[in-house]
Protein backbone atom coordinates (compact mmCIF):
# COMPACT_ATOMS: atom_id res chain seq x y z
CA UNK A 1 0.00 0.00 0.00
CA UNK A 2 1.19 3.68 -0.66
CA UNK A 3 0.64 6.28 1.43
CA UNK A 4 1.10 9.91 0.22
CA UNK A 5 2.19 12.48 3.05
CA UNK A 6 1.71 16.30 2.96
CA UNK A 7 4.34 18.17 4.69
CA UNK A 8 7.34 16.37 4.37
CA UNK A 9 10.50 18.13 3.66
CA UNK A 10 13.75 16.64 5.43
CA UNK A 11 15.54 13.58 6.54
CA UNK A 12 13.93 14.51 10.10
CA UNK A 13 10.31 14.68 8.12
CA UNK A 14 11.36 10.82 7.39
CA UNK A 15 12.11 9.82 10.70
CA UNK A 16 9.47 11.14 13.03
CA UNK A 17 6.82 9.16 10.40
CA UNK A 18 9.46 5.73 10.55
CA UNK A 19 8.69 6.23 14.34
CA UNK A 20 5.14 6.86 13.72
CA UNK A 21 4.62 3.64 12.26
CA UNK A 22 6.75 1.12 14.50
CA UNK A 23 4.84 3.16 17.30
CA UNK A 24 1.47 1.46 15.03
CA UNK A 25 3.08 -1.46 14.24
CA UNK A 26 3.14 -0.61 10.03
CA UNK A 27 5.63 -2.82 8.54
CA UNK A 28 6.67 -0.52 5.55
CA UNK A 29 9.35 -1.41 2.74
CA UNK A 30 10.04 2.49 2.58
CA UNK A 31 9.44 6.13 3.88
CA UNK A 32 10.78 8.59 1.50
CA UNK A 33 9.46 12.56 0.80
CA UNK A 34 5.71 12.87 0.81
CA UNK A 35 5.27 8.72 0.35
CA UNK A 36 5.52 5.76 2.67
CA UNK A 37 5.16 2.15 1.09
CA UNK A 38 3.81 -0.30 3.20
CA UNK A 39 4.18 -4.03 3.62
CA UNK A 40 0.56 -4.65 3.54
CA UNK A 41 -2.84 -2.92 3.50
CA UNK A 42 -3.96 -1.53 6.23
CA UNK A 43 -7.15 -1.34 7.67
CA UNK A 44 -9.36 1.44 7.78
CA UNK A 45 -9.70 2.05 11.41
CA UNK A 46 -5.69 2.16 12.03
CA UNK A 47 -5.33 4.62 9.26
CA UNK A 48 -7.32 6.84 11.10
CA UNK A 49 -5.09 6.49 13.92
CA UNK A 50 -1.94 6.75 11.55
CA UNK A 51 -3.95 10.23 9.95
CA UNK A 52 -4.63 11.76 13.38
CA UNK A 53 -0.86 11.13 14.44
CA UNK A 54 0.68 12.70 11.27
CA UNK A 55 -1.36 15.77 12.10
CA UNK A 56 0.07 16.42 15.21
CA UNK A 57 3.39 16.01 13.61
CA UNK A 58 2.23 18.81 11.17
CA UNK A 59 1.52 16.10 8.14
CA UNK A 60 -1.16 14.87 6.50
CA UNK A 61 -2.43 11.98 4.69
CA UNK A 62 -3.47 12.85 1.04
CA UNK A 63 -6.16 10.85 -0.55
CA UNK A 64 -6.83 13.10 -3.92
CA UNK A 65 -5.06 12.06 -6.95
CA UNK A 66 -4.65 15.63 -8.12
CA UNK A 67 -2.83 16.62 -4.87
CA UNK A 68 -0.78 13.52 -5.04
CA UNK A 69 0.70 14.77 -7.77
CA UNK A 70 1.29 18.03 -7.19
CA UNK A 71 2.62 17.07 -3.85
CA UNK A 72 5.02 15.04 -5.47
CA UNK A 73 6.31 17.45 -7.72
CA UNK A 74 6.38 19.85 -4.52
CA UNK A 75 9.05 16.70 -3.39
CA UNK A 76 11.29 16.24 -6.99
CA UNK A 77 11.48 20.09 -6.60
CA UNK A 78 12.55 20.06 -2.34
CA UNK A 79 15.05 17.31 -2.56
CA UNK A 80 16.70 18.18 -5.81
CA UNK A 81 17.31 21.98 -4.35
CA UNK A 82 17.83 21.27 -0.77
CA UNK A 83 18.84 17.95 -0.09
CA UNK A 84 21.11 16.61 -3.41
CA UNK A 85 24.44 17.98 -2.99
CA UNK A 86 25.41 19.00 -6.36
CA UNK A 87 22.44 18.07 -8.30
CA UNK A 88 21.57 21.10 -10.13
CA UNK A 89 24.96 21.08 -11.40
CA UNK A 90 24.89 19.05 -14.45
CA UNK A 91 25.22 20.53 -17.53
CA UNK A 92 22.11 19.26 -19.47
CA UNK A 93 19.60 19.71 -16.29
CA UNK A 94 16.17 19.68 -17.36
CA UNK A 95 13.58 20.24 -14.74
CA UNK A 96 10.25 19.13 -17.05
CA UNK A 97 12.16 16.17 -18.15
CA UNK A 98 13.59 15.38 -14.40
CA UNK A 99 9.68 16.10 -13.37
CA UNK A 100 7.85 13.92 -16.06
CA UNK A 101 10.30 10.98 -16.39
CA UNK A 102 10.08 10.57 -12.03
CA UNK A 103 6.37 10.86 -11.93
CA UNK A 104 5.79 8.94 -15.36
CA UNK A 105 3.15 11.63 -16.42
CA UNK A 106 3.39 14.40 -19.15
CA UNK A 107 4.65 17.64 -17.94
CA UNK A 108 2.29 20.16 -19.75
CA UNK A 109 -0.40 18.48 -17.91
CA UNK A 110 1.75 18.33 -15.01
CA UNK A 111 2.31 22.18 -15.28
CA UNK A 112 -1.35 22.69 -15.96
CA UNK A 113 -2.28 20.70 -12.68
CA UNK A 114 -0.12 22.43 -10.45
CA UNK A 115 -0.64 26.07 -11.85
CA UNK A 116 -4.35 25.67 -11.50
CA UNK A 117 -4.14 24.58 -7.97
CA UNK A 118 -1.16 26.61 -6.52
CA UNK A 119 -1.97 29.44 -8.50
CA UNK A 120 1.57 29.42 -9.54
CA UNK A 121 4.05 27.80 -12.27
CA UNK A 122 6.32 24.78 -11.33
CA UNK A 123 8.90 27.57 -12.28
CA UNK A 124 8.04 29.57 -9.86
CA UNK A 125 8.00 27.26 -7.07
CA UNK A 126 11.36 26.06 -8.29
CA UNK A 127 13.05 29.91 -8.00
CA UNK A 128 11.34 30.21 -4.82
CA UNK A 129 12.95 27.09 -3.41
CA UNK A 130 16.15 27.82 -5.20
CA UNK A 131 16.07 31.78 -3.38
CA UNK A 132 15.06 30.02 -0.20
CA UNK A 133 18.42 27.62 -0.30
CA UNK A 134 20.53 31.03 -1.45
CA UNK A 135 19.60 32.35 1.98
CA UNK A 136 20.33 29.75 3.66
CA UNK A 137 23.62 29.40 2.41
CA UNK A 138 24.22 33.41 2.49
CA UNK A 139 23.46 32.97 5.91
CA UNK A 140 26.14 29.99 6.70
CA UNK A 141 28.93 32.62 5.17
CA UNK A 142 30.60 29.87 4.20
CA UNK A 143 30.59 30.54 -0.02
CA UNK A 144 31.05 33.37 -2.02
CA UNK A 145 27.70 34.71 -4.27
CA UNK A 146 29.66 32.81 -7.02
CA UNK A 147 30.09 29.23 -5.23
CA UNK A 148 26.38 29.57 -4.44
CA UNK A 149 25.39 30.62 -7.75
CA UNK A 150 27.51 27.56 -9.21
CA UNK A 151 26.40 25.27 -6.77
CA UNK A 152 22.46 25.70 -7.37
CA UNK A 153 23.06 25.52 -10.97
CA UNK A 154 22.73 29.24 -12.05
CA UNK A 155 24.49 30.90 -15.07
CA UNK A 156 26.24 33.61 -13.21
CA UNK A 157 26.34 35.49 -10.14
CA UNK A 158 24.04 38.29 -11.99
CA UNK A 159 21.03 35.87 -12.91
CA UNK A 160 21.28 34.54 -9.19
CA UNK A 161 21.06 37.73 -7.96
CA UNK A 162 18.70 39.07 -9.96
CA UNK A 163 16.38 36.34 -9.49
CA UNK A 164 16.92 37.20 -5.71
CA UNK A 165 15.83 40.69 -6.29
CA UNK A 166 12.77 39.76 -7.49
CA UNK A 167 11.68 37.46 -5.42
CA UNK A 168 13.13 39.00 -2.19
CA UNK A 169 12.97 42.51 -2.75
CA UNK A 170 16.40 42.96 -1.84
CA UNK A 171 19.92 42.14 -3.05
CA UNK A 172 21.63 39.31 -1.91
CA UNK A 173 24.27 41.26 0.19
CA UNK A 174 21.32 43.70 1.47
CA UNK A 175 19.40 40.18 2.87
CA UNK A 176 23.21 39.36 4.34
CA UNK A 177 23.50 42.57 6.15
CA UNK A 178 20.01 42.69 7.84
CA UNK A 179 19.73 42.41 11.60
CA UNK A 180 17.14 39.48 11.36
CA UNK A 181 16.75 37.78 8.10
CA UNK A 182 13.35 36.01 6.83
CA UNK A 183 13.65 32.93 6.12
CA UNK A 184 10.66 30.52 5.00
CA UNK A 185 9.72 27.04 6.02
CA UNK A 186 10.44 24.91 2.92
CA UNK A 187 7.20 23.55 3.07
CA UNK A 188 5.36 26.77 3.32
CA UNK A 189 7.69 28.21 0.04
Amino acid sequence: MKLHIRNMVCPRCIAAVRDLLEQESIRYTSVTLGEVVTESNIPQGKLKTIDQGLKQLGFELINNRQQQSIESIKNIVIRKVHHEENALQQQKFNWSDIIAETLNQDYKSLSRLFSSVEGITIEQYIIKQKIEKVKELLLYDQLTLSEIAWKLGYSSVAHLSGQFQKVTGMSPSAFKKQSQPHRSFIDQV
